[in-house]
């Protein structure tokens, strides 16, 4: 077994590692997979509809991760597994579907993905928040979302244009074999397990969620995900209707997004821990809201991939590798997989939740409102950011 917690870079390998499976996971399911149903005759908003209601488990993270914290001397690893094995047979069993006529149960099917890498991602994130260091949560932080959004860059290069070539059948199986090789091989990996918890759950989160600054934290989780959210469906909706390209030529413009997100995250990470969380959130957030309403101005598919590549750089390093560690350095770590969940569940539903109905907003708005109003959802996490007291880091904090 490979003992990975003396060093941070071992941590971030792995952390990193699994969260590749999981972005892989995520860009089969919110690009490949609408315009996959988009190609078999679903009208936009019900494909938006269908991905972003299947995604369901990644805001409803909070009911799936006591389970994790409940049965604590199991280990995280043990639900990695579960979850990876999951992840992947959703994916082979919607394989055998035609979503025109079981849209149903491809839909159910999809879900069942979603869930298995939510299990994946609960688990990982309480495991990082167990053994990392205050002062390395950027850079774990940003090796995390750098192996997110390379599993996103993979998917939306590799794997689309497997779709476009050989079909969107052995697109979801190689995914699908992916991510149970990454599964796999965390098995490798020597895990410290929490022998006991002092107190139940239930109390030390009432405790927790007493705090203010708890509560401001949740209520930032609520809106920083919403410009997130709706330009990850809107985008791919706009380079498919409005400037035609087809799906490998989408994934090949979509790719550009997560590629500069990867050096953003990792940028960002290393300023997180040297100069604080909250003034790299400030900044990368600020700017972001600039270029994401310059998007209203692209009409041409080389415009779009540059302004959101800048945005893909700036959401890096501000929204994941910052905000994770924001996130990590308010959880408690002896319920950490319960707390950093409902942060996450929280982001997430403004993510997910708005971009289930991107569809039905852009054919009531057009995209260029869209774009718009985006840009705008990040004034007011910018506000509550301001409010969040954090206490200063001491060296060698090793969190709660």
């Amino acid at each position: 077994m490979i003992d990975i917690s003396k060093k941070c870079w071992h941590k971030s390998l792995l952390f990193g590692s699994l969260y590749f499976s999981e972005g892989l996971q995520l860009t089969l399911t919110t690009v490949i997979v609408p315009i996959y149903l988009l190609d078999q005759g679903i009208s936009m908003p019900i494909a938006t509809l269908v991905a972003g209601v299947t995604a369901a488990p990644w805001y409803l993270k909070f009911v799936f991760a006591p389970i994790v914290d409940y049965f604590y001397s199991l280990g995280k690893k043990i639900f990695i597994i579960i979850g990876g094995l999951l992840g992947a047979i959703g994916l082979f069993l919607i394989m055998v579907l035609h979503p025109s006529t079981s849209l149903l149960l491809f839909s159910l099917f999809l879900f069942l993905s979603h869930l298995g890498i939510v299990f994946v991602d609960v688990s990982c994130d309480g495991w990082a928040i167990y053994i990392s260091k205050e002062n390395e949560r950027g850079k774990i932080n940003g090796a995390m979302t750098a192996g997110l959004f390379a599993g996103m860059t993979f998917s939306t290069l590799v794997l689309s244009s497997i779709a476009e070539i050989y079909g969107y059948n052995l697109c979801f199986f190689t995914g699908a074999i992916i991510i149970l090789v990454i599964i796999v091989v965390s098995l490798l990996i020597h895990e410290e397990k929490m022998l006991k918890r002092a107190q139940k759950i239930s109390s030390i989160l009432k405790a927790e969620f007493k705090k203010a600054t708890t509560q401001l934290v949740a209520l930032y989780c609520s809106v920083h995900g919403i410009n997130f959210g709706l330009l990850i469906f809107a985008i791919p909706l706009y380079l498919k209707t409005i400037l035609h390209l087809n799906v490998g030529q989408i994934g090949l413009v979509m790719s550009i997004y997560p590629i500069t997100l990867v050096f953003g995250s990792l940028f960002g990470g290393v300023l997180a821990d040297k100069w604080g969380v909250k003034k790299i959130l400030f900044v990368f957030m600020s700017v972001s809201l600039v270029f994401s309403a310059a998007l209203i101005f692209a009409h041409t598919w080389e415009a779009v991939g540059i302004l959101y590549g800048i945005i893909g750089f700036l959401q890096g390093g501000g929204l994941y590798a910052a905000g994770g560690a924001l996130l990590m350095n308010v959880s408690n770590r002896k319920i950490g997989t319960t707390q950093y969940s409902i942060f996450a569940s929280i982001g997430n539903f403004s993510e997910f939740g708005l971009g289930a109905i991107s569809g039905s907003l852009v054919v009531l708005l057009g995209f260029s409102r869209v774009f718009l109003y985006s840009a705008w959802s990040l004034g007011p996490p910018l506000l509550i950011l301001y409010f969040i007291k954090l206490k200063k880091l001491k060296k060698g904090n090793n969190a709660k």
